[in-house]
């Protein structure tokens, strides 16, 4: 598969995740992206749970998750890891968005952002309340990401189309 084209339908998926609530409570639901509709979603695909810059990626989406919050929007993490390896990394470094898995790879794959024998390249999807396409940024290596000042002011430019 390719990579979603902007203006084009998000891939719908459903993906078993974990998220980490007030007082350590860790819920374990599925999280499908056509049942978040009415509200922009931040799609973070990341190589690995407790990398270096992934850690330094979602660290700082997680700092920063009321900025996310009073645009209406939602920050997903997503790789290939178990929700057990999700739970870790989430209480480990206060993780407080849902970090889903995509064991079978088919979310990778259906977003074009697959690299075969080494994972996934690391992404960032604006999926608008519609379910369209409305920004991203496909890594070639990895080693860098989309700060939150970037994808906020893509947020904030929703509301301009």
């Amino acid at each position: 598969m390719s990579v979603p084209e902007i203006g084009t339908p998000a891939p719908d998926f459903t993906l078993r995740g974990v998220l980490l609530g007030d007082g350590g409570a860790v819920e374990r639901r599925d999280f499908s992206l056509s049942a978040h509709r009415g509200a922009p979603v931040v799609l973070a695909f990341y190589p690995g749970d407790d990398s270096l810059v992934c850690t330094k990626q979602l660290c700082s989406y997680a700092s920063e998750l009321d900025r996310f919050r009073d645009l209406g929007t939602t920050v997903w993490g997503i790789n290939f890891g178990d929700l057990d390896g999700h739970e870790q990394f989430a209480r480990k470094r206060d993780l407080r968005f849902p970090l889903l898995s995509d064991i079978d790879r088919k979310v990778v794959e259906a977003y074009g952002i697959q690299m075969p024998g080494l994972g996934l390249k690391r992404s960032v999807f604006l999926v608008d309340a519609d379910g369209v396409v409305r920004w991203k940024h496909v890594a070639r290596l990895g080693l860098t990401f989309q700060d939150t000042d970037t994808i906020t002011k893509e947020i904030a430019a929703l509301s301009l189309r």
